[in-house]
């Protein structure tokens, strides 16, 4: 058995998952919140309940060695020679990685150069990993890529109708996200449905504050929402996903906006938050979807946008096996389940509303009758990493 730390450090924040591998037993986890300030937040699930606590931490390295002098104190291990690899997801792999790989000099400058493509994860991802290399010298560590599944995308895919040379000189193209979770749900969706995973043609779809479609044939991706950075696609809890370029310069004029103050708008008072005026929590918009027309019109459009990317990878994998919801809104909101693939009857789509009341759970949600189905699955994107650690690194 190993124990293995599966880590998704952000710019203020380290989230933490031990692992027993390869069983795949959660040990524990936790969260480290507000890094950098004097009152950062600790919280670690100990015996199935939270305990929190409010301390120092100045900066990713207290906040590692936080977490793991937190896991001796409570004799979750002995000595920390016991974990013997620790994984990282990484937003930005872009060009270089299609596959996770093991952490060195050469691997560290390319997640470094992609930083401009993902100025608020990468710059932290490399703060995470440099922390753990200090804390725990000679154990491997091991990047995940968001971005690494996608790459299987052909170039009429991920290619934009832009000056060719913006993508040979500055690498100009559609990367997606969320990748590590596509791949997971899709996975487990081909064995529900009980055919070849090189046979299967599944609809995966990431619904959180952040949110991704991804179309799945064969086990590989062939197309995703997301593009060079994480703003396009479908509405989002702030994001306003895909909209025409020429608002910007429209807006510019008009209120004399700069373009940092655009983007800024585009990618935080957007979406569910700027439409409704509300709340950027779609469990706030369903709580007033009733009373407010705005936050219902919020969530209608999102939903109508979810249905439009649905329906163009049912024409692009000439059919669908199946649809798969997943992450926080997807794995409990039924309002948006429904409303979504009430849109796709066209396609024979038909959903059980009884089985449809499922929440963060393994379910089927469609009839007997539906000719496609459609699959609620919890999203693991700590197991997956855990997994790529162990895949990589064993006899290390």
């Amino acid at each position: 058995m190993r124990k293995i730390m599966a880590v998704n450090a952000g710019s203020s924040s380290l989230k933490f998952q031990l692992l027993e591998m390869p069983n795949e037993k959660v040990i524990t986890e936790g969260i480290v919140e507000r890094i950098g300030l004097k009152d950062a937040y600790y919280t670690i699930k100990v015996n199935g309940s939270k305990e929190k606590e409010v301390l120092p931490i100045l900066d990713h390295a207290e906040a590692v060695k936080k977490v793991l002098n937190d896991l001796i104190a409570r004799q979750i291990v002995k000595d920390l020679k016991e974990i013997s690899g620790v994984g990282h997801r990484i937003v930005q792999g872009g060009w270089y990685f299609q596959d996770s790989a093991i952490v060195d000099d050469d691997v560290l400058t390319k997640i470094e150069e992609l930083c401009d493509l993902a100025p608020l994860h990468n710059p932290a991802h490399l703060v995470g990993i440099r922390a753990f290399q200090k804390v725990l010298p000679g154990v491997p560590n091991v990047v995940v890529f968001d971005t690494a599944f996608h790459q299987t995308m052909k170039d009429d895919t991920y290619m934009y109708a832009l000056p060719y040379e913006w993508y040979t000189k500055y690498k100009i193209r559609k990367y997606g996200a969320h990748g590590t979770s596509h791949k997971y749900v899709a996975y487990l969706a081909a064995a529900m449905l009980d055919k070849p995973l090189e046979e299967t043609k599944i609809v995966t779809c990431h619904l959180g504050n952040g949110a991704s479609i991804a179309a799945v044939k064969g086990g590989k991706c062939v197309d995703t929402s997301m593009g060079l950075t994480p703003l396009e696609g479908i509405p989002m809890g702030t994001r306003s996903g895909n909209i025409d370029p020429t608002v910007l310069e429209y807006m510019s004029k008009k209120e004399g906006y700069s373009l940092e103050e655009l983007l800024v708008i585009l990618n935080r008072k957007s979406g569910y938050l700027g439409v409704s005026g509300v709340s950027n929590d779609s469990r706030d918009l369903e709580a007033r979807v009733d009373t407010d027309e705005r936050c219902r019109l919020a969530l209608e459009i999102q939903y109508k946008r979810i249905a439009d990317y649905i329906g163009s990878y049912y024409i692009l994998m000439e059919g669908i096996d199946a649809i798969v919801f997943t992450a926080g809104i997807g794995e409990n909101s039924s309002r948006c389940r429904e409303k979504v693939l009430n849109k796709l009857k066209v396609l024979g789509v038909e959903v059980d509303r009884e089985a449809n009341k499922a929440r963060g759970e393994v379910a089927e949600i469609t009839t007997k009758d539906s000719k496609i189905r459609a699959f609620l699955i919890p999203t693991n994107e700590e197991l997956m990493i855990a997994r790529d650690v162990v895949r990589l690194t064993e006899g290390k």
